[in-house]
């Protein structure tokens, strides 16, 4: 049996560790462990405080236990991030000073042939994060033409996503479409030769139906509520993106918590009483410096985007206009 890859450096582990303002009696949560880098780097700046690691994938569950064992501080458990208030609930921890989450399929799942994730490899075609339930192969045997055309188009952004979705269709009548490698070749025909010029022609198709497979969408937007409710006020939350789907995602959050008052501008005073429940620590994303773009070359897509919790504030109108008319 071949290696098993080992888990790299975490993306903008820096920039993370600084983001997060890490305080040594604080309660802080990396929801989406991976091999535990960044959550090992949170916890050596920990004293009494408690560290809560969280991850869908049995692997990722495995390599962080090991590697955070020696910490006391230490909690791995393994769920997907957007359970992370019934965990923190059924683990009696309270709220959080901080909250990370990094999204998306980590370097150890693309470099493990055997998940499927990867094009560049010919194996079972799988991409489960938590390895259950449909995988990929079912995917692209059972879907309708329209609604592979659909998957394609909008979580992969994906121009030939019709002809795409006829070439599969049209492939599995045949036999079933069950690795990798047969679906890279049958994406490869279907396209355009201009297309196939612009780097490798499967690489939005795998992530459309990576996210598809995964749920990675609806998990992100109850993901992100379910750390805002957590974090206690005046705590941080970091999230890491690596493609714009998700990075719109986050942002526009982010700006719905930062926003306050909603009233037309042209009202003297304030009548909706909204007031911003966060506000942002950076106004654009945080992205990787020249030195961690030339040792990896993954983190050339990377955006972290931070926010911290406002204290909450009395609704009282009479104090929101005084700061209107201010």
């Amino acid at each position: 049996m071949a290696d098993v890859p080992q888990y790299h450096k975490p993306v903008l582990f820096d920039e993370v560790m600084e983001a997060l303002a890490i305080k040594p009696d604080g309660f802080y949560i990396d929801g989406t462990a991976g091999g535990g880098g960044h959550s090992e780097g949170i916890a050596q700046r920990l004293q009494t405080g408690r560290l809560l690691s969280i991850d869908q994938d049995p692997d990722a569950i495995a390599e962080a236990s090991s590697r955070l064992k020696d910490y006391t501080c230490s909690i791995v458990y393994q769920s997907n991030f957007s359970q992370m208030e019934q965990v923190v609930t059924h683990l009696g921890l309270g709220q959080a000073d901080g909250v990370l989450l990094d999204i998306g399929v980590s370097s150890h799942q693309l470099d493990t042939p055997q998940r499927g994730f990867s094009y560049h490899h010919d194996a079972p075609l799988d991409m489960r994060m938590s390895q259950t339930g449909p995988s990929a192969s079912d995917l692209v045997n059972t879907l309708s033409q329209q609604e592979l055309a659909r998957i394609i188009a909008t979580y992969g952004e994906e121009k030939c996503a019709r002809r795409i979705a006829q070439a599969i269709v049209a492939a599995r009548q045949d036999q079933p479409i069950a690795t990798t490698g047969r679906l890279a070749e049958i994406i490869k025909e279907a396209v355009p030769a201009a297309v196939r010029r612009d780097g490798h022609p499967a690489r939005k198709t795998f992530q459309a139906l990576r996210i598809a497979v995964n749920g990675e969408l609806d998990r992100l937007s109850e993901g992100l509520d379910a750390a805002f409710t957590v974090l206690k006020p005046g705590g941080r939350l970091a999230v890491i993106t690596f493609h714009s789907l998700e990075d719109r995602m986050v942002k526009q959050r982010m700006a719905e918590w930062c926003k306050g008052c909603t009233c037309p501008p042209d009202f003297p005073v304030c009548v909706c009483g909204k007031t911003p429940s966060a506000h942002l620590l950076h106004r654009k994303p945080i992205e990787a410096g020249e030195k961690e773009l030339r040792e990896n070359p993954r983190s050339r897509s990377a955006k972290l985007r931070v926010c911290i919790k406002d204290k909450e504030l009395p609704n009282i109108s009479s104090e929101i206009n005084e700061t209107k008319e201010s």
